[in-house]
């Protein structure tokens, strides 16, 4: 079981190595389509026009930053930002003061104080989120470097600052005048990820694209051109530019395609392992196959030696309500769990007070003290679950005499969730080791139940995964043909693991005869008032069975159906001094302690996970939706395919 759990976590890992890369980002920013249109003035300024069709969720401002940076440009005017609504343009109201957040409908255009050139903008869907389209242009002075053979643009249309994943970004950038023959125009495009092409479409026009950019990329162009079509510029020299920039981009261009070879060479590599791994696999998963067939045909259901509808007597005297709760759902190692515990704890203490190891005494419906008798206590020595939940009692005592009332019993469950997460451990051990001891419970198919719903809900969890991993790579032309058959095999396996899940029974014969028991008594006690009355035992019988109705959660139902078998319960109840009877009558004893033990169990689990407890809900900055840095997770696989 172990190898399968290995192989399969292998497989998948290896195919969605394929998926391209992985994000650990909020997604409340998506740009589904970013242009740019810039044109060159002959000053050697540049016009830049930004339209973004943006998904936004839970933000209030935009912006965008430039690196101040003289080498490239001395400065940036003009700033506008308007908004498209239905095709009509509404220009947003300037504002002269930088701000960490911009008010909606207004914008700002100038040096934030990290000595940055922002534009900002407030988009007003602090907890909304809508598709908004917004125009922002301004020009950018001395963009042009002018050179004695051409005239360059070196510019970064967008930053590795950028903090907005974008579907599609697209640019035009227009040349002064037109040229005489497009070889004159020389162009050349970066980012990171080597994923965007970029041409001379016209005498006088360069069009570039890239799909599906990751923020914390940047995307730079770099065009020459005839260098009389700029008139005056304060960047550059008197001297050849074309010789050196061809240099740059050759040993740039060499080493892209090396990248890129390396990235291929490294995917053939990924693709040939892949198909191994899932031929091995299936090729394991189909001996594993044929060998839980023969399981399956040589395994009987267990089936009780007679069945019963209903159950009027004790299943077994001596059986605590954690083992009559696991023998009814065949949960010999699930009983550790909250919904569980609360109800064992609750019946547990109605059967120690039935074997006068505690009292309860009760004043009002409000007040209700549980007495410890310690000259009883040691009939426990032999029934370790009891035992474990009567020394938590003892222990909640604490210096008061031995008495506690439910409210602090209840308020020290909720603030002790490390020794209710042991008290849950203890039970479901000694129950499981009791059922071992008396023959109901089978040790070896507890753990081959174990092993077999284990691998059930990692199959569940790896098919579909798979299933997705090898559609995403049959679209980037990636062939994993191998993995149809391991898909085919891992389904197969599934089914095959349901069906022997099915008949495998964690219980002996003994075991499946006495739940039957415990299935027919649950029933009798949930249809008592329907039968003739005839069959319905004295009162001081309900006093054991009411146990094991609040283990089995029924103990409500039961006591509305004595109440109308009985109707003068009350009365007798306090002549006879069934004293829990009372208590369950005319209290809510039977849910009590449920919700503390599961507030308990609950706490315990996020301090154990997190270091700490209270604090949820990460995630977000509150900020009110500004600022979002992006932490990534990459895998390096994804880096070369």
């Amino acid at each position: 079981m172990k190898k399968t759990i290995i192989y399969f976590m292998i497989g998948i890992l290896a195919i969605l190595g394929m998926t391209g890369q992985v994000e650990a980002s909020s997604s409340d920013l998506k740009l589904n389509h970013l242009a740019f249109e810039a044109r060159i003035n002959t000053d050697g300024s540049m016009d830049v026009t930004e339209k973004w069709n943006i998904r936004i969720e839970d933000t209030n401002t935009l912006y965008k930053t430039f690196q101040t940076d003289k080498s490239k440009y001395s400065d940036i005017t003009n700033v506008k930002v308007t908004e498209v609504t239905n095709g009509s343009n509404q220009l947003l109201r300037q504002q002269n003061q930088w701000n960490y957040h911009m008010p909606k409908g207004n914008y700002f255009g100038g040096m934030n104080e990290d000595n940055e050139f922002e534009i900002a903008w407030g988009v007003g869907l602090e907890n909304s989120s809508a598709t908004k389209v917004y125009h922002i242009s301004y020009q950018v002075k001395d963009a042009i470097a002018k050179y004695s053979d051409y005239a360059e643009l070196y510019w970064q249309f967008i930053g590795e600052e950028f903090e907005v994943d974008a579907k599609n970004v697209t640019g035009t950038i227009f040349l002064p005048a037109h040229v005489n023959n497009m070889d004159e125009i020389k162009v050349w495009g970066h980012t990171e990820d080597m994923n965007g092409e970029i041409y001379a479409t016209n005498t006088n026009k360069i069009e570039f694209n890239i799909n599906q950019f990751c923020s914390g990329r940047y995307v730079e162009i770099r065009t020459l051109f005839p260098t009389q079509m700029i008139t005056s510029s304060k960047r550059g020299s008197n001297i050849p530019r074309l010789e050196r920039v061809i240099q740059e981009e050759t040993t740039w261009v060499n080493q892209a395609n090396q990248r890129r070879k390396m990235r291929e060479n490294t995917r053939k590599i990924i693709v040939i392992a892949i198909n191994i791994i899932a031929m091995v696999l299936t090729i394991f998963m189909i001996k594993s196959i044929i060998k839980n067939i023969k399981k399956i045909k040589n395994r009987k259901k267990l089936i009780p030696s007679q069945e019963i509808k209903y159950y009027r007597e004790m299943p077994r005297e001596n059986a605590t309500p954690a083992e009559a709760l696991a023998l009814l759902n065949e949960q010999i190692k699930g009983l550790n769990n909250s919904s569980y515990l609360g109800k064992i704890f609750s019946a547990t203490l109605l059967d120690l007070s039935l074997k006068k190891i505690i009292d309860f005494q009760i004043q009002n419906e409000k007040d209700i003290t549980i007495k410890i008798l310690k000259d009883k206590s040691e009939e426990l020595e032999s029934i370790k679950d009891e035992k474990e939940i009567f020394k938590f009692l003892k222990n909640s005592c604490g210096d008061k005499n031995d008495e506690i009332t439910t409210k602090e019993l209840e308020k020290y469950i909720k603030k002790s969730g490390t020794k209710v997460l042991e008290l849950a451990e203890h039970i479901n051990e000694y129950t499981k080791e009791a059922l071992y001891e008396q023959q109901l419970a089978d040790s070896k198919k507890v753990q081959e139940k174990s092993n077999i719903t284990g691998c059930i809900i990692l199959l569940a969890i790896v098919m579909p995964l798979t299933i997705f991993g090898s559609i995403v790579a049959l679209s980037l032309s990636v062939k994993v043909i191998a993995t149809i058959p391991f898909i085919l095999t891992g389904i197969i396996q599934l089914i095959v693991f349901s069906i022997l899940s099915s008949r495998t029974s964690q219980l002996t014969q003994q075991g499946i005869d006495e739940k039957e028991k415990w299935k027919g008594l649950k029933k009798y006690m949930e249809d008592f008032s329907m039968l003739d009355k005839r069959e319905i035992p004295e009162i001081v019988i309900w006093e054991k069975f009411l146990v094991y109705a609040t283990a089995f959660g029924i103990a409500d139902k039961v006591l509305k159906q004595l109440k109308m078998v009985y109707p003068n319960v009350s009365e007798e109840l306090t002549r006879n001094h069934y004293s829990y009877m009372y208590l369950m009558m005319n209290t809510n004893f039977s849910n009590s302690f449920s919700n503390a033990v599961s507030s308990s169990m609950s706490t315990a689990y996020s301090s154990a996970t997190g270091g700490g407890g209270g604090f949820s809900g990460g995630g977000r900055r509150p900020d009110g939706g500004r600022r979002r840095w992006r932490r990534k997770i990459i895998p390096l696989l994804s880096r070369f395919i």
